[in-house]
């Protein structure tokens, strides 16, 4: 593993404890520019994870708690008129920021859900008809009640589709369970991290996972999956090509962390569930959710012939 990222992740282990797998995720969507959409019971660390990275990571971090009363200008920011200066002046939004926690992002109303496409997506904010830029690197985690469904206004699929990956984070094992009330049950370990990277150096890492090569085979045998998947009886709609776009750079991003330059069909297997989980809509079941769309996924890239890698 590449060893300033193995920091980064032994950082977070600090404070996150039995989520190894959902550790590495993340710092795959980082790597990848990407968003990532937690889900989870509550008080399974949802949103201690994503304040442990903005501290490891050296970033500037906000947190909306999403609520049906939040506004679009509580997100994107807006002009205020100064009568001293007899000017209009910008008040920040939660977008000026490097990690933006969208805390149960699921109960505002879609209005303030689709105020923060144009963040994801352009990595600005339109407020007026002037145009900012938001921060470099920038970085939304959203997360959302998995058991709750009343009052909440779940996520189109045009939103679904702006995160990079969708991350279940689970009860822990008993013997994880323990090392966790061992470890909060004084203070919360959370508080004592320090950076173990700059954001600097974040942008270079991101620079050379776009050098990261991708063969012919490779694009072909990511083609072979969509189309296995799009042709599935079981899916009413399938992948489109941002979807595609999405699993080539989870895939360098995952050969990079395994400091590897060319990808491989195995990382490509390894972020295919949770980059393409909630991008798929599932017959007579609404969303894809949770463990069913994994499951048909790999089921059907377990059928696909895997390229000569020579």
């Amino acid at each position: 593993m590449h060893e300033a990222l193995r920091g980064v992740i032994e950082n977070l282990k600090q404070a996150i404890i039995g989520e190894d797998e959902v550790l590495q995720y993340i710092i795959v969507a980082l790597l990848s520019e990407g968003h990532v959409l937690l889900e989870g019971v509550p008080g399974v660390g949802k949103t201690k994870l994503s304040l442990a990275l903005s501290k490891s990571i050296q970033a500037s971090f906000k947190r909306v708690q999403f609520t049906p009363d939040v506004l679009p200008s509580d997100i994107t920011g807006y002009y205020i008129y100064n009568r001293i200066e007899n000017r209009m002046d910008y008040k920040e939004g939660a977008t000026l920021c490097n990690i933006l926690l969208a805390d149960e992002i699921n109960r505002a109303s879609p209005r303030v859900q689709s105020s923060l496409l144009e963040a994801m997506e352009e990595r600005q904010v339109t407020v007026e008809g002037q145009t900012l830029q938001l921060p470099d690197p920038f970085m939304v985690i959203a997360t959302q009640n998995s058991i709750e469904n009343e009052g909440t206004y779940p996520l189109p699929e045009a939103q679904l589709d702006r995160f990079l990956m969708k991350l279940h984070i689970h009860y822990p094992s008993r013997a994880d369970w323990k090392k966790i009330m061992a470890c909060y049950e004084a203070q919360d370990p959370v508080k004592d991290l320090h950076p173990v990277m700059g954001t600097e150096q974040l942008k270079r890492l991101r620079r050379e996972v776009k050098e990261v090569i991708v063969s012919e085979p490779i694009y072909d045998y990511i083609l072979d999956i969509i189309e296995g998947i799009n042709q599935d009886e079981r899916i009413s709609v399938g992948i489109n090509p941002r979807g595609s776009i999405a699993l080539i750079k989870g895939a360098k991003a995952w050969a990079y962390l395994m400091e590897r330059g060319y990808v491989l069909p195995d990382d490509i297997k390894k972020v295919a569930g949770p980059i393409l989980n909630h991008r798929i809509i599932l017959k007579n079941d609404g969303l894809g959710k949770g463990n069913r769309a994994e499951e048909i996924i790999y089921s059907i890239i377990a059928k696909i012939r895997i390229p000569d890698q020579h």
